[in-house]
C-alpha cells in the first residue's frame, strides 16, 4: 500500500476526502471548465492543430495528473509557450493541416511524457535547475511576443506566417493590403473587450453591488461572453461568406484512441524538441505548483511531479492531444476558486468531456479572430521587460544572458531560444564557479571571527596567509585556486604558512584533490607549509580515504581560530 501512496498520491489525499472538499472542488471545476473551453480551442489553433485537439488534450491528461501528481491546485493542459513550441517542432516534419502533422504532435507528446516519466522514476528533477530563473523569464517574455505576433494574422484575416519575429512582421507588412476589414473589427473589438474584462470588469461589478465571489466568476467567464457574442454575430449576418475565418465543424465526440508514429525517423527528428518542451514545461509547472502549495503550507514532490506530468503527456499522446503541462493562468484560477484536491481537475475533465459531446456544434461560427484575441490577451501578461532592468542592476552577467535569450528567441525561433537558454545557464554557472570568490581573512580584534582584510579592520601575521574559499572545489576552478595561492606566496617571501579556510567548501572532486596535492608539493619546495581549517565532515571523510592528509605538510585544524593561535601567536611567542 505504501508503494501505491508513494507513486499514486490519490491514495493519500483520497482517504480524507469529504463533503466539504467535494463541494469546493466542484465549484472550482465549473469555473475552470468555463475558462478552458475557449482557451483550449485557442491553444490548439496556436499549435496548428484542429480545435478539438485542445479539448482532447485537456481531458485524459488532467485525470492522469489527478492520480499521479502531488499539487492540489495545478491545472494541467495546453499552455501558450508549449503550444508554440509544438507548432515549431512539428512544422519541421509535417505540413500543417495534414494527418501527418497531427500524428507528429502525438509522437511529440509521447516522447515528452516518456522523458518526464524517466526523469521522475530516476529522481532527476534537479536537472531542471540548470535553467536559471532570469533566462527562463527572458525566454517566456520573448515567447509571449512571438505568440502575440503570430496571432495578428488572424486578427487581420491574412495568411501571415514565419518562424521568428522578423519573418512574421515582414509577412504581415507585405500582406496588409489583403486585410479583411470585418475580421479586423471583430478581432480588435474582442481584444479590447478581453483586456477590459481582465482589468475593469470585476471593479465595475463590485461597484454595482455584486458579491466578490460572483464578480470573480463573471470575470473568469468573460472570454466565454466574447465567444458567444462574436459567434452569434458571425452566424446572424453570415460573415463567413464575407471572408471571416471560422472554426468550422468540430467532431462531437469524446477523445478518440490514437496511435503516435513510432518510426525511427520521426522519433529521431522530434527527440530534441521533445526534450526542450519537457524542460520548459516542467520548469513552468513546478514553479506554479510550488508557489500555490506554499500559500497553503502544502508540499510538492518535484520527482513525483515529473511522473504526474509524464503520465499526462502519455495520456495526451493516445487520446488525440499534444504536449501539455501545468498552466499558470488556469492553476491560479483553480486555486482562487477554492480547489481543495486534484479531484477538482478530474471534475474539470468531466465538464470538458460534456462540452466535447454537447457543445462543439455551437462553435462552428466562432471566428478565429476571437480565439486569436484570447491568446493575445493571455500571453501579453507573460511579457515582462522588468527582468532586463532588474538583472542589469543586480548582475551584468545575468543581464547578458537574459538579453541574449530574448534576442535569439525572437530572431531565430523558440527552439534556438530555449537551447541557448540552457547553454547560457550552464555557461554562467561554469563561469562563476570557475573563478570562485577567494578572500584573504584576518582576526577581528576581541573575537574569534575572521573577516576579509579588504572590508574590515583585522589582525594579520606577516608569516601567515589565510585564504577563505567561498565555493566547492572541482575540475573547473581548482587550478584557479592553485595559481592564486602560488602567486600570493611568491610575492611575499616572509610567508611560512598558508591556511585554506574551507567553511564554504561542500565538495572536493578528484581534479581538485590532485591540484591540492600539487599545491602542497610546490609550497613545500618554497619552505611554506599548507594547512586546512574548518573542513566539513563529509569532505574530511573523503580526503581520509586518500593519502593526502598523510602527505599534507601542515595540519588540519578544527577551527580557524585554532590555526591562528598555533601559527601566528605561537610563532610570535617562539
Amino acid at each position: 500500500m505504501w508503494l501505491l501512496k508513494k507513486y499514486m498520491p490519490v491514495f493519500d489525499w483520497g482517504r480524507t476526502y469529504n463533503r466539504d472538499a467535494l463541494s469546493n472542488d466542484l465549484i472550482a471545476a465549473v469555473i475552470v471548465t468555463i475558462m478552458l473551453i475557449p482557451q483550449s480551442l485557442a491553444y490548439a489553433l496556436l499549435a496548428g492543430l484542429p480545435p478539438e485537439a485542445g479539448i482532447y488534450a485537456s481531458i485524459v491528461p488532467i485525470i492522469l495528473y489527478a492520480i499521479f501528481g502531488t499539487s492540489r491546485a495545478l491545472a494541467v493542459g495546453p499552455v501558450a509557450v508549449v503550444s508554440l513550441m509544438t507548432a515549431a517542432a512539428v512544422g519541421q516534419v509535417a505540413e500543417q493541416g495534414t494527418m501527418g502533422y497531427a500524428t507528429a504532435a502525438l509522437t511529440l507528446a509521447l516522447l515528452s511524457g516518456g522523458m518526464l516519466l524517466l526523469l521522475g522514476v530516476f529522481k532527476l528533477g534537479f536537472l531542471a535547475n540548470f535553467l536559471s530563473h532570469p533566462v527562463i523569464a527572458g525566454f517566456i517574455t520573448a515567447s509571449g511576443i512571438l505568440i502575440a505576433t503570430s496571432q495578428l494574422k488572424h486578427i487581420l484575416g491574412v495568411q501571415g506566417g514565419g518562424h521568428n519575429l522578423v519573418e512574421m512582421v515582414e509577412n504581415l507588412v507585405t500582406q496588409l493590403g489583403q486585410t479583411n476589414v470585418i475580421t479586423l473589427v471583430i478581432g480588435v473589438a474582442a481584444t479590447a473587450f478581453l483586456f477590459w474584462v481582465r482589468k475593469g470588469l470585476k471593479p465595475a461589478l463590485l461597484k454595482a453591488g455584486l458579491k466578490p465571489r460572483l464578480a470573480d466568476i463573471a470575470t473568469k467567464a468573460g472570454p466565454v461572453a466574447a465567444v458567444v457574442v462574436t459567434t452569434l454575430v458571425t452566424w446572424a449576418f453570415g460573415l463567413s461568406a464575407h471572408g471571416v475565418a471560422v472554426v468550422g465543424s468540430v467532431p462531437q465526440a469524446l477523445p478518440p484512441l490514437t496511435m503516435p508514429d513510432l518510426s525511427t525517423d520521426m522519433l529521431r527528428a522530434l527527440f530534441v524538441p521533445a526534450l526542450l518542451i519537457s524542460i520548459i514545461g516542467f520548469v513552468e509547472s513546478i514553479s506554479v505548483a510550488q508557489t500555490l502549495a506554499a500559500k497553503k503550507r502544502q508540499r510538492i514532490n518535484p520527482d513525483q511531479e515529473l511522473i504526474g506530468l509524464g503520465a499526462a503527456n502519455i495520456g495526451a499522446a493516445f487520446t488525440g492531444g499534444y504536449p501539455v503541462t501545468g498552466g499558470f493562468a488556469r492553476s491560479v484560477v483553480n486555486f482562487d476558486a477554492g480547489a481543495e484536491t486534484p479531484a477538482a481537475g478530474a471534475y474539470t475533465a468531466v465538464g470538458l468531456a460534456i462540452a466535447a459531446i454537447a457543445l462543439t456544434p455551437l462553435v462552428y461560427y466562432l471566428p478565429n479572430a476571437t480565439l486569436a484575441a484570447t491568446i493575445i490577451v493571455a500571453v501579453l501578461s507573460l511579457v515582462d521587460f522588468t527582468v532586463l532592468k532588474n538583472s542589469w542592476t543586480y548582475s551584468r552577467a545575468d543581464f547578458a544572458a537574459v538579453l541574449a535569450t530574448i534576442l535569439l528567441t525572437l530572431g531565430f525561433g523558440v527552439e534556438t531560444g530555449v537551447t541557448a537558454g540552457v547553454v547560457i545557464s550552464i555557461g554562467l554557472f561554469l563561469y562563476r564557479t570557475s573563478k570562485p570568490h577567494i578572500a584573504e581573512v584576518g582576526l577581528v580584534p576581541g573575537t574569534q571571527h575572521f573577516r576579509n582584510v579588504l572590508r574590515h579592520e583585522v589582525e594579520t601575521s606577516p608569516t601567515l596567509l589565510t585564504i577563505r574559499i567561498d565555493e566547492s572545489l572541482y575540475f573547473a576552478n581548482a587550478r584557479y585556486l592553485e595559481d592564486y595561492v602560488l602567486d600570493r606566496v611568491v610575492k611575499n617571501t616572509e610567508l611560512r604558512d598558508v591556511v585554506l579556510m574551507c567553511s564554504a567548501v561542500n565538495e572536493i572532486d578528484l581534479s581538485a584533490l590532485e591540484s591540492l596535492e600539487a599545491l602542497n608539493t610546490r609550497l613545500l619546495d618554497l619552505d611554506v607549509r599548507l594547512h586546512m581549517s574548518e573542513v566539513k565532515g563529509p569532505v574530511t571523510d573523503r580526503l581520509g580515504r586518500t593519502h593526502f592528509l598523510e602527505q599534507l605538510s601542515g595540519e588540519l585544524f578544527l577551527a580557524q581560530y585554532d590555526a591562528y593561535q598555533a601559527l601566528a601567536k605561537g610563532r610570535e611567542a617562539a
